[in-house]
């Protein structure tokens, strides 16, 4: 059957789903809407004319198991494969990452010895780990999940930095079971963290990496030109492909089915399609979709998303006292300071040309913004360089000023899975499936936050609809 597929939003879950529906031939028509002047959503690097590069959102992307290889296998497809900076395992950035507590840096531990911030070694914890019984709810915060298995020093120390770090999230209410799966079926499968991960957990596992990521054991990489080059390449592609129509500046006013398909109005004129794709935030699909699908709306604004300020510095010479990834900083250390990355470590070749200089990224508010630095609308530039200046300076004894910086305002960026995650995607989908809505939910706000999970869930939107392809 000949039709037409729109595809809502063009950051990377979008664009995903585009690049794989154009390569099916089931489909006559694909259409793209995007609201900014821009495609790529929150991959966006700032290049520089001495050659120094800037990432605003994310930065290295892991290549492990199926959803990294995909990534790969696309960058690949896309002739990009000259460009990828890949850091290995045996690199100091993968090996050394730190935490900042009780105002020092400390190296994330290893497992025998008994390090601060902490008061017994990881082992114990570990082996007594064994022991504990499976939990018995449905679902659990992440919290809850790791201070009943691995004890609460680890929970509020490491476990509350690591989901400051990924999600800029609080452990206390972020979802275990969606927020870290191989935990939660760990648990499930074998009642054990420990024996989950050593024995798996009875699924096929993902030792499915990409063959030259796995061969040359790399941990993360990232582009020449930044992350942006992947959306610029792939819409390069849509563009020269003939077969999706690119529209941005577009943003979708309304929805509307007419029993069997979509009218999407926009600012000027309305557009027809028989299937849509959305990557948008849910928050914005629920405001888009008509008033007849208020349950499924009613569902998709209690996904919530948390704004994170990203402050990019640049300092003349070499000025870490340590060396490694980054830091990490708990809650309980600095509510509004989730951490510091260390680019110039994994990545120096994102530097400029002559001459030696470090550049950090410093990222502060997520599930604290409003609590620390108030209405994000109305927070000022100057006052979050000063934070991220000021953090500089007291976590890593960096004295000089940067000679060089950049803010910007991620606002809703990260879409946080609270409790019970799990059961309203559950309900939407069947929501969906018993109105016959031809509708798909692909992008950040659902089945995971990391780049390689968006661009999976484009691809699995695309392959829903036309196939594997």
């Amino acid at each position: 059957m000949q039709k037409t597929v729109a595809v809502l939003g063009g950051g990377i879950g979008g664009l995903s789903a585009c690049f794989h529906l154009s390569k099916s031939h089931q489909v006559s028509k694909i259409v793209l809407l995007e609201r900014a002047g821009r495609f790529g959503g929150w991959l966006s690097s700032t290049r520089r004319e001495d050659g120094a590069v800037f990432e605003h959102g994310p930065r290295g992307i892991r290549p492990a198991g199926a959803v990294g290889r995909n990534t790969l296998n696309m960058v690949e497809e896309l002739g990009l494969e000259s460009e990828v900076l890949p850091v290995t395992y045996d690199h100091v950035a993968s090996k050394n990452r730190y935490l900042y507590v009780g105002g020092q840096l400390h190296k994330m531990p290893s497992v025998v010895r008994t390090v601060p911030p902490f008061s017994r070694p990881l082992v114990q914890s570990v082996l007594k780990e064994i022991l504990i019984s499976r939990g018995k709810e449905e679902d659990e915060s992440v919290h809850s999940f790791v201070s009943r298995r691995l004890g609460t020093e680890l929970a509020d120390i490491a476990i509350d930095s690591l989901c400051r770090g990924v999600f800029a999230g609080d452990c206390r209410k972020l979802s275990v079971r969606s927020c870290l799966p191989p935990l939660y079926n760990a648990e499930k499968a074998r009642g054990s963290i420990v024996l989950g991960m050593l024995l798996g957990s009875g699924e096929r596992e993902s030792c499915d990496c990409h063959p030259r990521a796995a061969q040359e054991n790399w941990a993360q990489w990232s582009l020449k030109r930044g992350l942006q080059n992947l959306p610029e390449a792939l819409e390069e592609r849509m563009r020269n492909g003939g077969r999706v129509e690119v529209h941005k500046d577009t943003p979708v006013m309304g929805l509307s089915t007419n029993g069997t398909g979509w009218e999407i109005q926009l600012e000027v004129g309305t557009i027809k399609a028989d299937h849509i794709i959305s990557a948008l935030p849910a928050k914005a699909l629920a405001s888009a979709l008509p008033s007849a699908a208020q349950p499924l709306s009613q569902q998709l604004l209690e996904i919530a998303t948390v704004t994170v300020a990203v402050v990019n510095l640049e300092y003349e010479g070499s000025v870490l006292p340590v060396t490694g990834f980054g830091h990490l900083v708990p809650s309980s250390e600095d509510r509004g300071l989730l951490g510091v990355v260390y680019d110039s470590v994994p990545f120096p070749q994102h530097n400029r040309t002559g001459g030696h200089t470090t550049r950090l990224t410093v990222m502060m508010g997520g599930a604290w913004f409003q609590e620390v630095f108030g209405n994000p609308e109305k927070v000022t530039e100057q006052l979050l360089l000063d934070r991220a200046t000021q953090a500089v300076t007291s976590h890593l004894g960096v004295t000089t000023p940067p000679i060089w910086s950049i803010v910007a305002l991620l606002k809703d960026c990260i879409p946080q899975y609270y409790l019970g995650h799990w059961k309203r995607l559950e309900n939407m989908r069947q929501y969906i499936r018993d109105h016959n809505l031809p509708l798909s939910l692909a992008g950040s706000s659902y089945d995971g936050v990391s780049v390689n999970d968006v661009i999976f869930s484009g691809r699995m939107a695309a392959e829903g609809l036309v196939g594997k392809v």
